[in-house]
């Protein structure tokens, strides 16, 4: 049997009664370390879990799963994921291909980012598609998650924004040279997404500026307005689930430069605000009239 088990947010007492009794009597533990982390490290888990823990980075996930699922063929082998395990596509990949090597597979969910971001007082249905923004270089400038937020907020919903993590990843010159030397991690702050943000609505062709018009189709609005100025209310949130979680409601300049400490952050853009949904912000604002004048 292979058991995707979801570890949630804060720290190894964030499983699940169910998911620590396989974690203990499995024949192999795995511990997938790239799309999310922990605000603890292995050691804590396998002190607390009573288990050797082995760590899948990405390379091993998306290029050898087979090293895991073949353990999993007569063997019970427990794959950890911080969060839920269906909060990345790629251990929707494991499933599917455990399926179709015929190794039956069940799935013990936790909390996970796209859940627990109500922490901020955002109701959860009144949430878009949610985007992922990756840490730019000086020759890779992606801005597609633009035109998502653009579509959310010209409907009325918040967008919750995922901040890259970049985790054992190689340097062009390395990658080329076949050499198997890894880049320090990185982890975007909140004070970086709303940069690239910012920096986007800077390259776009406005007709004009003007506040959000709901009469508008949103390939119209997406052309005549931006979605967000500098003045708009942005919600950073940091270490979501974990005893020293932050969060931290302002305008995106301000946002841009207040420390939210260590990673991972996220980022909230609100669409159209609920008088419940401004109360519970104005308790982690940072001016609080900011909220009166929405």
């Amino acid at each position: 049997m292979l058991y995707l088990v979801g570890l949630g947010l804060g720290d190894a007492k964030d499983i699940t009664v169910k998911g620590l009794e396989i974690v203990k009597n499995a024949d192999f533990v795995f511990l997938e370390a790239y799309t999310s982390i922990l605000c603890v490290g292995q050691q804590v888990l396998e002190e607390f879990y009573g288990r050797q823990i082995k760590l899948a980075d990405r390379e091993t996930v998306e290029q050898n799963s087979d090293l895991i699922l073949e353990n999993a063929k007569d063997k019970d082998v427990a794959f950890l994921v911080v969060g839920d395990p269906f909060g990345a596509t790629t251990h929707t990949d494991l499933v599917l291909r455990a399926h179709q090597l015929n190794i039956p597979y069940q799935v013990i969910h936790n909390a996970s980012i796209m859940n627990a971001v109500g922490c901020c007082g955002l109701q959860l249905y009144n949430f878009g598609e949610t985007v992922s923004i990756v840490l730019w270089t000086d020759s890779w400038k992606p801005d597609s998650f633009y035109d998502k937020i653009a579509s959310n907020r010209k409907q009325g919903l918040h967008t919750l924004c995922l901040l890259d993590i970049k985790v054992k990843e190689q340097s062009v010159e390395n990658m080329m040279r076949g050499r198997k030397i890894y880049e320090p991690p990185r982890y975007m702050s909140v004070n970086e997404a709303v940069r690239q943000l910012l920096d986007v609505i800077k390259t776009r062709d406005f007709k004009e500026e003007s506040p959000v018009s709901y009469q508008l189709s949103t390939e119209q609005f997406l052309l005549l307005f931006p979605a967000y100025t500098e003045s708009s209310i942005a919600v950073g949130l940091a270490r979501v689930g974990s005893a020293n979680q932050r969060i931290v409601c302002g305008s995106m300049k301000e946002l841009l430069s207040h420390d939210l400490g260590p990673p991972l952050h996220s980022l909230v853009i609100p669409g159209h605000l609920h008088f419940i949904e401004k109360d519970m912000l104005k308790l982690f604002a940072l001016n609080a009239s900011i909220l009166d004048e929405s």
